[in-house]
């Protein structure tokens, strides 16, 4: 049997949706590509009750290791450490070492890099973050508080404590995976492939009814875990299972190939973003955006290395700034009107030209609440391409939902076109 885990997220700011989290998903993924199965994330306040609830139920489930994120600083609410010695029936005592390591890397700061005392408030909160467990293991902080691995006894699990901030937890991981502890609770793991497939306008429905039917076509299917994720138009057929289910995992990808091969537009995981970088190859590519606001520059420069094709953008989102910075023809707006193809195609061509790119992508369209006129509703959105020695290429989509979805929806079409439009 698997190794099998459980993530408890602690933090009233993230139980009540001030900010989103970041860590249990990313932790989750971690242990997921180790070949551990992870059973449950849980979130909760900062209350040793709450926390002593979640430690509780992820026992009663049989888990090897639970892994907690947040509640190590030097504040009051900070009782993480506390609450898993009382779960585990370990004392708290002082690690001297973890101390002295704390105690440097506060000295590292300017503001007390030269005094010969720290003040007792700090000195009281070096004391409080270097309490560990008896028999646990202090795991060296990447901010100032260490984490904690627990090793399992007593009929309970092992208990990897981390940090809140994920990019503490983040640099802490390596180092906590190769605690004694973990290793030892994840001994039993077993490795997993994940490979993910990508598609764009499949509906959940139809991609359901092909599970279904591959469920009973295709030999191992029992043996694949399968997850999808409907997101931006775009559907996620994530697969995790067992090296030795290849076979399985290749007769499901072909399966759905033939099915649905006009849809799929990768097999490997590779997203539309790293399709379109392909496909420009040593081409450049610019920017015309009026409703989506310059998300799609956004997108486009959201890459490393992303100045090697990307140029600039222009946000046109009045009829001046049309008219004025990407030469729209006011005449042009005036017979069409601003959301149209025509104005989509002048657009492409205009920042194009103004930018000197070799490829341009534009969007105009009524993102709501308001805005809708006879003929165009909200939702309505007209895309165009601008290829350099072609004619452009332009769409017009009625895309659902509020204004962020459509938005949304219209970035991850514009995507898909301009891939097809340089395919």
């Amino acid at each position: 049997m698997s190794a099998r885990a459980g993530i408890v997220v602690t933090g009233t700011e993230v139980l009540s949706g001030w900010i989103a989290d970041r860590n249990g998903p990313w932790v989750s993924q971690r242990l997921l590509e180790l070949g551990v199965d992870v059973g449950h994330i849980t979130v909760c306040a900062d209350r040793p009750d709450d926390l002593r609830a979640q430690l509780e139920f992820l026992a009663a489930q049989g888990v090897d290791l639970i892994v907690t994120t947040g509640g190590l600083g030097p504040t009051a609410d900070d009782l993480t450490v506390a609450t898993v010695a009382e779960f585990t029936g370990r004392r708290l005592a002082r690690d001297p070492e973890m101390g002295r390591t704390i105690e440097s890397v506060i000295r590292s700061w300017r503001k007390y890099s030269d005094v010969d005392e720290l003040p007792a408030s700090l000195v009281a909160s070096i004391d409080k973050q270097s309490l560990v467990p008896d028999g646990a293991e202090a795991v060296p902080p990447t901010g100032t508080a260490p984490g904690v691995a627990v090793p399992a006894a007593d009929g309970r699990p092992a208990v990897l404590v981390l940090p809140g901030p994920p990019r503490e937890l983040q640099a802490m991981w390596p180092t906590a995976l190769a605690t004694d502890a973990v290793s030892e609770a994840l001994r039993n793991r077993v490795p997993a492939v994940l490979k993910t497939i990508r598609a764009y306008g499949l509906s959940e429905p139809d991609l359901a009814v092909s599970l279904t039917d591959a469920e009973s076509t295709v030999g191992g299917f029992d043996e694949l875990e399968i997850t999808t994720c409907m997101r931006g138009g775009e559907v996620e057929i994530s697969t995790q299972f067992p090296a030795e289910q290849s076979a399985a995992y290749d007769a499901l990808a072909e399966f759905l190939l033939a099915r649905h091969r006009d849809r799929i537009y990768s097999t490997d995981g590779r997203e539309i973003d790293d399709l379109l970088i392909e496909r420009l190859a040593d081409r450049t590519i610019v920017t015309a955006e009026s409703c989506t606001g310059g998300l799609v520059a956004a997108r486009l420069t959201d890459r490393p290395g992303s100045s090697a094709y990307m140029l600039g953008g222009v946000v046109s989102y009045s009829n001046d700034v049309k008219i004025g910075a990407i030469d729209v023809p006011a005449e042009l707006i005036e017979t069409h009107g601003a959301v149209s193809e025509e104005v989509a195609a002048a657009m492409a061509d205009g920042a194009a030209s103004r930018l000197n790119a070799d490829v341009a992508i534009s969007t105009t369209g009524i993102a709501g609440p308001g805005g809708a006129v006879p003929g165009k509703p909200v939702g309505t959105v007209c895309i165009g391409i601008h290829v350099a020695g072609r004619d452009p290429v332009t769409v017009t989509r009625t895309f659902p939902g509020n204004r962020q979805q459509v938005r949304e929806l219209t970035v991850n079409a514009a995507m898909h076109l301009a891939v097809d439009v340089l395919d």
